[in-house]
Formats: structure tokens, sequence, C-alpha cells
């Protein structure tokens, strides 16, 4: 990999690593969705999914606001988040347990993506990149809220199911 020069690079670098890291997670939210007991959580899941190939799609339009390609790159910080999720997948547990499981793994996944959205959009908006910040910022707002509602279920009856 060549030195990256300036901000600009830095941007492109970003923006390539999230692009990696929704192919990534397009496959995986499946299986998560799959293993889930819960019919809420399963529907968050399934529900975060459509999400992420809108959000794949919004990341190849701010590729050619920025006249550049989203490569070969691999995300290997999602790579090893997605490891951890099936781990979590594979893991013998009770329904219950496994729910509160999958939705500690999301939610992993969810801050580290919320951390790489408000980055890039910042750097983004910084270079005078208004378009592209626009449609970064749109993705960041839906990762928030995707961690606020698994949160949500985790709080309000996930995990008390999992302590019985």
């Amino acid at each position: 990999m060549s030195k990256l020069k300036n901000l600009d690079e830095l941007l492109q670098h970003e923006i390539k690593d999230l692009y990696s890291a929704e192919k990534q997670l397009l496959e995986a939210l499946p299986k998560m969705a799959e293993k889930a007991a819960d019919p809420k959580l399963k529907q968050a899941f399934e529900s975060h999914l459509e999400e992420t190939k809108v959000q794949k799609e919004r990341l190849e339009k701010v590729c050619d606001l920025l006249g550049i390609s989203p490569g070969r790159m691999k995300c290997k910080a999602m790579e090893g988040l997605i490891e951890e999720g099936e781990d979590m997948i594979d893991e013998k547990a009770t329904p219950e347990v496994k729910d509160a499981g999958l939705i500690a793994s999301a939610q992993r996944i969810e801050h580290y993506e919320i951390s790489g959205y408000g980055t890039a959009a910042h750097f983004a908006e910084f270079l005078g990149h208004a378009e592209a910040a626009a449609l970064l910022n749109e993705t960041l707002k839906e990762e928030q809220t995707a961690d606020t509602k698994l949160n949500k279920l985790a709080k309000s009856y996930i995990n008390k199911k999992a302590a019985s």
C-alpha cells in the first residue's frame, strides 16, 4: 500500500474501507437474522439488511462524487467483528442468551460503523465535499438508529430473559 499523503487520500481510504465493511455485513446479517430466536430481534436484523443494501449504494454514489473506485480493499476490522459474531452464532447457548450475545456482537459492528461514517463525513465536510458529507451523515444517522433499536431490545426484555 502506498503512503497516504493528505486528508483527501485518507478520505478515499476511509470510503473504500466502509464499502468493504458494508459488503461483508450484507453476507453476515442474514446469518444473524436466521439464528435470532426473538421475532423482534430477527426483524431488526432483516430491516438493517435492507438498510445496508441502500448504504452500500449510497457509498457507490459517494465514490462517483469523489471520482474514485471502491476497489477491492478488505476491511480487516469488520472481518474480525463478523468473525466474533459468527463465533456467537456457533456458541452453545440457550436461545435467550444467544439473542443477548447477537445483540452485543451487532452493537460492536454498529459502533465501528458509527465511528467510520462520522470520521468520513467530517473529512468530506472539511474538504468541501458537501454532497458526499450529506450522504455519509445520512448513513451515520441510520447506524445510530440501528444501535439504539438494538439497545432498546436488549434493555427492555432480551437481557432479562437471558438472566433467568
